[in-house]
């Protein structure tokens, strides 16, 4: 299947040429020397070269390393934040809750307003 280019030209009967393939992100072969992309596994480089790519991607990661250790602090506090706060929201609440005391009134209440029997 070939894909035709969309055109919107006036003239309907011109034929379409093939659109260019827009997906494919693949890098192309440059001629300058430093924009050359090289696999360092594969590559035949010197001591020297590996040894500057590893001190630059060791760089790197110490800089990645340092906003990720933040970002996971940040969110650690965040989420220790919020189950502080429900935890101390239910105890809160709970305290404040006086059905048990009321039940108890009422239940006192009651008793109190029956006839003594041998059974109280």
């Amino acid at each position: 299947m070939q894909r035709k280019l969309v055109t919107l030209s006036d003239d309907r009967n011109q034929p379409c040429t093939p659109c260019p393939k827009m997906a494919d992100k693949t890098p192309t072969e440059s001629s300058a020397l430093y924009a050359t992309r090289i696999d360092p596994m594969n590559a035949e480089l010197s001591n020297e070269h590996k040894h500057f790519i590893r001190q630059v991607e060791l760089q790197q990661w110490k800089k990645k390393v340092g906003t990720l250790r933040t970002r996971n602090v940040l969110t650690g506090l965040t989420i220790g934040a919020l189950v502080v706060g429900i935890y101390g929201y239910t105890f809160y609440s709970v305290s404040q809750e006086r059905i048990m005391d009321d039940l108890d009134e009422k239940a006192n209440l009651a008793r109190l307003g029956e006839p003594k029997t041998g059974a109280n």
